[in-house]
């Protein structure tokens, strides 16, 4: 049963937070009572400012839009803040800088506001309310994680402040604030239950096992292999933090009627009707009811799935037939099959000079910045064809959002350990045989043992497969940005897939290249509005 962490949402409430408005749906009391004490009378109300706190912890709109951040996704329909950034053209106006920043930082302030006043709360017991405090503080640590990793040294405050306070607020080093959340996030996993230990009716709550994972992926992010592959492992080779498995099918693992399986360490809450994400509406094929193609998947994307003999693919192969499965849960491609919401399979054909299926909208590729595909490609991953995961006749998904899995967790491990020099047959073993395994390789030696080669050729195995598994997951972005390769793959040209005709024979489609500078593009611009509003926030250079 899913656990409704949104069903209080009626009202409004409105709390300043570093000198931004963050208004916030609640069916609480108004706004001038939100902190007084006469609020803080029942565990229920304390709960829907937890809740509230649950929603701002993460977007799944930036779970698309980070993708349009990385080389996976290619935004070919209009031009918005994502592609303003990949081309090099943002300033310190644009739009996602802004939106993050006070985004992360309203979140934070809700969860200042539940952690300074749940102890008012009588009638809660002192183990529930610890447990409380450990989710909030997850959050907490969570959306500086954020903040950190997209503008580097920023404010760090860990009680609630006044407009005037934020007016006087300095950034505070990266490191500083990094070594902060390992120690918080420690604290919490000492506290909180595993997801064993949480009752049915408490799915999607914080665990153990999250505190964990997110501090693996915070120490990734800092390239600190040791703490990875500590961290990873602690998972991996215990159950003192939670049992994980892979689930058994790739594709469903991601659909509605399979939340809460055994890979999902943490996700994004959604429930039927009452709060729901309608992304897939400019991704999805045309024919399945689609609005447009916002941005499509990438050919650099496809090329890097392997054939399922493990072989790396090449001209010589099939464009699509005997390739790794996780392309086809993920990809949609000219020839691929759709299963609409009655259970109907047909075609999908995006070739110029295919015929479209009788009575559906069309695919075709018809050029870059046209309602349909500008890439070739469209989005499969998420798309879920139980008609009762959506909204009737809509794209609104009820279908529950991936933030960490347990596979990443199996490749954060994976690269830490030959990072490390101690990659070996034991430990592909135990990460990249084991992904392969569930995504359907063929059982040959090429596809399933450690392949030859030294620790420079074995990065590039483990960084292809990480692309793959994660793909269209918003966490591409993060890795080229830490692997310090964003400068060069984002600047090359861009292909889709086989369609373009303009010089008389079918050639890749040819997109605009990207911009990025290394000396100013790894960390964003603090928000010029922020700056304004506060002098003492120093610039990122370059802005």
């Amino acid at each position: 049963m899913k656990r409704k962490l949104i069903k209080y949402g009626t009202g409004v409430i409105a709390g300043l937070c570093l000198c931004l408005t963050a208004c916030v749906k609640m069916d609480v009391v108004p706004a001038d009572k939100f902190t007084d004490a006469t609020y803080w009378t029942s565990e229920d109300k304390a709960n829907s400012v937890l809740n509230m706190a649950y929603r701002q912890m993460f977007s799944n709109n930036y779970i698309f839009s980070n993708e349009i951040l990385s080389d996976n996704v290619y935004n070919g329909y209009g031009t918005i803040d994502e592609k303003i950034i990949v081309s090099g053209l943002a300033d310190a106006s644009n739009p996602r800088f802004k939106n993050e920043w006070g985004d992360s930082y309203a979140g934070i302030k809700t969860c200042h506001t539940f952690l300074q006043n749940v102890d008012r709360v009588t009638a809660m017991s002192e183990e529930l309310r610890l447990r409380r405090k450990a989710e909030a503080r997850f959050i907490r640590a969570m959306l500086y994680l954020d903040l950190t990793t997209w503008y580097g040294d920023i404010p760090h405050f860990t009680e609630d402040i006044t407009l005037e306070e934020s007016k006087l607020l300095t950034r505070k080093p990266q490191a500083e604030i990094r070594a902060w959340i390992h120690n918080e996030l420690d604290e919490v996993a000492a506290i909180l239950p595993s997801k064993q230990g949480y009752e049915a009716k408490d799915n999607g709550r914080i665990t153990s096992g999250a505190a964990i994972a997110l501090n693996a992926r915070a120490y990734l992010y800092e390239n600190n292999w040791e703490k990875v592959a500590e961290y990873a492992g602690k998972l991996i080779n215990s159950t003192q933090y939670g049992s994980y498995e892979l689930f058994n099918n790739y594709e469903q693992m991601f659909w509605a009627g399979n939340e809460y399986n055994s890979e999902m360490i943490l996700t994004y809450q959604f429930v039927p009707d009452v709060r729901t994400w309608g992304n897939l509406v400019d991704y999805a094929p045309m024919s399945a009811n689609a609005r447009l193609n916002l941005a499509g998947p990438t050919q650099g994307l496809v090329d890097s799935y392997l054939m399922k003999n493990g072989e790396k693919w090449t001209s010589a192969n099939p464009d699509y037939a005997d390739r790794d499965p996780r392309m086809n849960a993920t990809i949609v491609y000219d020839g691929a099959k759709w299963t609409d919401r009655t259970g109907t399979q047909y075609t999908i054909v995006i070739h110029p000079e295919g015929t479209s299926p009788a009575g559906k909208p069309s695919d075709k590729y018809t050029g870059i910045g046209t309602a349909q595909t500008s890439t070739g490609y469209y989005y499969r991953k998420f798309a879920d064809p139980t008609p009762s995961t959506y909204r009737e006749g809509t794209w609104e998904s009820s279908a529950d959002l991936p933030i960490i899995r347990f596979a990443d967790i199996l490749l954060m491990y994976a690269e830490a350990k030959n990072e490390l020099g101690q990659m070996d047959a034991s430990v592909w073993n135990q990460t990249i045989k084991r992904l392969r395994q569930r995504a359907g390789f063929d059982n040959v030696a090429k596809a399933m043992d450690l392949p030859a080669g030294n620790q420079d050729a074995l990065r590039e195995v483990i960084r292809n497969e990480r692309r793959v598994e994660l793909a269209l997951e918003g966490l591409r972005v993060f890795d080229i940005r830490r692997w310090k390769i964003a400068d060069q793959v984002l600047t090359q040209t861009p292909r889709g897939a086989k369609f373009d005709k303009s010089s008389g024979t079918y050639d890749y489609i040819k997109l605009p290249a990207g911009n990025f500078s290394k000396d100013r593009d790894f960390l964003w611009a603090i928000p010029r509005s922020e700056r304004i509003l506060n002098p003492n926030l120093t610039q990122n250079p370059g802005y």
